[in-house]
């Protein structure tokens, strides 16, 4: 099983590309797929696209980082949840991950940092993630294999985010792969572009089947 966390800059979810998407590509493989709404900025108007882009860059990190810690512990619940109920969903206990997009990537990042034994993430999956927002940096001694993944020209320069905690988990000498594609952009997802992003998915199948989580 998967935990699927959508981007959306913690004001909003992009709960096809970066969620449903992903879960029906997965079903059809036989893995299920848990599409996490996990808590957001409380926005003041109808259109939180467009209220976060007004917003000055200084107060908008100020309310993210305030929502972090709550987008964190919904992921660790997450987690708790799938692996307590695995019997009724008919999964492995052993094999639950998670995987998130931007926002949702710095989510699953930080489940993948800080959890405890029953909300531990067998393996993880942060793309084009916010590094510098994670919850915390203390890789843990029982961490878990992760994939990494981004796009060179992300017009918000988050590649290197990717890069930095690529290093980081491989010094700490743990498991981990790590793609980066020349073109795709940020929060491509699921979308069609006609470029090599738009097989990335089977790429992280391909990791999964590597390390045994699926066959």
């Amino acid at each position: 099983a998967v935990i699927i966390c959508p981007g959306g800059g913690f004001y909003g979810l992009s709960i096809d590309r970066e969620g449903n998407d992903v879960a029906g590509w997965l079903a059809a493989r036989g893995v299920t797929g848990f599409v996490l709404k996990y808590r957001l900025v409380a926005c003041q108007t109808t259109d939180p696209g467009l209220e976060m882009d007004s917003v000055p860059h200084e107060e908008f990190e100020a309310r993210v980082l305030k929502v972090i810690p709550l987008a964190h512990a919904d992921g660790l619940a997450a987690m708790r949840h799938v692996r307590a109920n695995a019997a009724d969903y008919g999964i492995d206990p052993a094999r639950i991950g998670i995987i998130g997009f931007s926002a949702g990537g710095t989510v699953a990042a930080s489940v993948a940092f800080m959890h405890d034994t029953d909300s531990r993430p067998d393996f993880s999956a942060p793309v084009y993630l916010q590094y510098e927002w994670v919850a915390s940096k203390t890789i843990p001694a029982d961490a878990a294999p992760m994939f990494l993944l981004a796009a060179t020209d992300d017009e918000v320069r988050l590649a290197p985010h990717s890069v930095r905690l690529y290093q980081e988990w491989v010094a700490a000498g743990h498991s981990t792969e790590l793609h980066l594609y020349s073109r795709g952009g940020h929060g491509f997802g699921m979308r069609t572009q006609n470029l090599p992003t738009d097989r990335w998915i089977e790429r992280f199948w391909d990791w999964l089947t590597a390390l045994g989580f699926v066959s």
